[in-house]
C-alpha cells in the first residue's frame, strides 16, 4: 500500500514569490546541464534576468531563502572542499547547491501547467501507422535479443501514449467553457469548415486503420502474447536502475505494469462483453462535435438574419396568395412556402355545421372570438348605460319572502297546544319547510348544555326527550326520530 505523506517538497510554490524565482533558476540551469550552483552564481543570475523583481535582494535574504528550500528538501547542498583555504572558510561553508529529484518533477509539472493552453493538441493518424508498424515487427521479432524486445517495447508505448494523450486534451476542449463560447461565436462560421474537415479525416483515418489492427490483434494467439510480454519483462529486469530495491518487489511491480498496459491497448482496438472500445466511443464523440459545430452554426446564420427586413418580401408572398386560382393552389403555396408547420388543435363551444368527420374547416362557416390580452393590468371596456330603478321588483320580491315565512309560521305554531309541541302527536304530512324549522330547533338546543333554545319568532323554549322513536311523516318521506317535546315559556 503507498503511503499518503504530505509532499513537503510543494511547500516552496504557496509562499514567497522568490523562491518561485529560485527554484525556476535551478530548473532552466538543470536543463542546461549545469547541476550544482553557488549562491553567488545564484545571485548573479537573478538579477540579471529578473532585475526589477530582485533590485533590493541582498545575499542575506538569499541564504535565509535557501535555507528554507533545503528544509523542505527542494535543494540538496554539498560543500566544497576545493574553497576551503582557512579555518574561518571551513566555517562559512561554501555551499554548492542542486535540485532534488521530486523538485524537478514539480518544476517541470509547473512549466507544463502554464503552458497548457499553448500547447496545441492534434489529432494525428501517424500515431495509427506507427503502432500498426510495431505490430507487424511482431512476427520478425527476435525474442531472444533483449535490447531489440525493450526497443520494441517502448515503440509501441510511445506511440500509444501519444495516440491517447492527444486525442484527450484535443477533444477535451471542445467541452470546455472557453470553447463553448467560441463555437457559438459569428468569427467560427468562418473556421467551421476546417475544423469539420480535419474531424472527418481524423475519422476515415481511424476507420481505416482500426480495422488493421484488430485484425494484427485478434491474429495473435494467446501463448505469442505471453510469450511476448514475458520476453519485454525479461527486458526490462536487465535494464540497469540507480535505484533497485527489492528484486522480487521489482519483478512483480514490472510484470503488473507490462500486462495492464498491454490489455489498455488491447481494449482500446477491442471491445469485450461489458464495454465498448475507445476507438468506437471516439468515433461517437467526434460526429457528436461535427454536429454540434454544424448546429451552432446554423444557429448563428439565422441569428444573422433576424435583423434583415422581410417587408418586400412578405409584400411579395401577399401578392402570390391573392393570385391563387382557387384553395388548392394557396395550400400548395402556402406548403412551398413555411413548410409542415407545428398543429394545435382547439375545442370549441359552438355547433358545427355538420357533423361528418370528413368535412374539413375550411367547408364550415367561419366563427367570432373576442381575445383579451394576459395582462394583470388588463381591464374590460365598460359600456356607460343609464341607471334603472328595481324598486318595485324588490318590493314585490319582499312581499314575498314575507308571505312564505308567515306561512312556515302558521304551519308550526298549530301544533303546539298548552305551550307544549309533541312530535309523536303530529300525525299530518308536513312540507319540507317545515320538518327544516324543526330539526333547526332541536340542533340548537342539543348545542346548549342546559337544552334550550329560542326560534327565529322569539320564543324560548326547553327540549325534552321521551322514551322510544316516533315517524314523521313529511312531503318527501318519512323520518324516523327520537320523540322530542316542546316547552314553550
Amino acid at each position: 500500500m503507498p503511503e499518503f505523506r504530505p509532499v513537503e517538497e510543494t511547500s516552496y510554490l504557496t509562499n514567497k514569490a522568490s523562491y518561485r524565482y529560485i527554484m525556476r533558476v535551478f530548473y532552466e540551469e538543470y536543463n542546461k546541464m549545469n547541476y550544482q550552483l553557488y549562491k553567488e552564481d545564484i545571485m548573479e543570475i537573478l538579477q540579471d534576468r529578473y532585475p526589477h523583481e530582485f533590485a533590493d535582494y541582498s545575499m542575506d535574504q538569499l541564504k535565509q531563502d535557501l535555507s528554507a528550500l533545503v528544509e523542505w528538501k527542494n535543494l540538496a547542498p554539498f560543500q566544497d572542499p576545493r574553497k576551503v583555504y582557512t579555518i574561518a572558510d571551513y566555517k562559512n561553508k561554501q555551499y554548492r547547491y542542486s535540485m532534488s529529484e521530486a523538485s524537478v518533477e514539480i518544476e517541470r509539472m509547473v512549466v507544463r501547467l502554464e503552458n497548457i493552453f499553448l500547447e496545441p493538441a492534434n489529432l494525428s493518424a501517424n500515431y495509427f501507422v506507427r503502432l500498426e508498424t510495431a505490430l507487424d515487427k511482431i512476427k520478425t521479432l527476435d525474442l531472444s535479443k533483449m535490447k531489440e524486445v525493450n526497443e520494441w517495447w517502448m515503440d509501441l508505448q510511445d506511440s500509444f501514449l501519444c495516440l491517447n494523450q492527444n486525442y484527450k486534451d484535443y477533444l477535451r476542449e471542445f467541452y470546455s467553457g472557453r470553447t463553448d463560447k467560441i463555437l457559438k461565436s459569428v468569427e467560427f462560421i468562418v473556421h467551421k469548415d476546417r475544423f469539420i474537415k480535419y474531424l472527418q479525416e481524423f475519422i476515415q483515418e481511424l476507420q481505416y486503420h482500426s480495422v488493421k489492427i484488430v485484425e494484427k490483434l485478434t491474429s495473435l494467439s494467446k501463448d505469442e502474447i505471453d510469450n511476448l510480454l514475458e520476453a519485454v519483462i525479461k527486458s526490462e529486469m536487465e535494464f540497469p536502475r540507480i535505484h533497485m530495491g527489492e528484486p522480487d518487489n521489482l519483478s512483480e511491480h514490472i510484470r503488473s505494469m507490462v500486462f495492464g498496459k498491454w490489455a489498455t491497448f488491447y481494449k482500446w482496438f477491442i471491445a469485450d462483453e461489458s464495454h465498448e472500445s475507445e476507438g468506437n466511443q471516439i468515433l461517437d464523440i467526434t460526429n457528436e462535435i461535427i454536429g454540434k459545430i454544424i448546429q451552432n452554426a446554423a444557429l448563428i446564420v439565422q441569428l444573422q438574419n433576424w435583423g434583415i427586413s422581410r417587408k418586400s418580401d412578405y409584400q411579395h408572398y401577399i401578392e402570390m396568395f391573392v393570385d391563387c386560382k382557387d384553395m388548392d393552389e394557396a395550400h400548395c403555396l402556402a406548403a412551398h412556402l413555411f413548410g409542415v408547420q407545428n398543429v394545435r388543435h382547439y375545442r370549441l363551444s359552438d355547433e358545427r355545421s355538420t357533423d361528418s368527420i370528413m368535412s374539413s374547416t375550411y367547408d364550415e362557416e367561419p366563427s367570432e372570438y373576442l381575445l383579451t390580452p394576459h395582462t394583470r393590468k388588463y381591464k374590460p371596456r365598460v359600456d356607460k348605460t343609464g341607471y334603472q330603478g328595481k324598486a318595485i321588483e324588490k318590493e314585490i320580491s319582499r312581499q314575498k319572502r314575507l308571505k312564505a315565512a308567515e306561512h312556515e309560521k302558521k304551519m308550526v305554531m298549530k301544533y303546539i297546544n298548552n305551550n307544549r309541541l309533541l312530535v309523536s302527536d303530529i300525525n299530518d304530512t308536513v312540507s319540507e319547510s317545515t320538518r327544516l324549522i324543526l330539526l333547526r330547533w332541536i340542533s340548537s338546543a342539543n348545542l346548549s348544555s342546559s337544552k334550550t333554545g329560542r326560534t327565529e319568532y322569539g320564543q324560548e323554549f326547553h327540549l325534552k326527550r321521551e322514551e322510544g322513536y316516533c315517524t314523521l311523516h313529511c312531503e318527501d318521506g318519512d323520518l324516523e326520530m327520537p320523540a322530542y317535546v316542546f316547552e314553550f315559556d
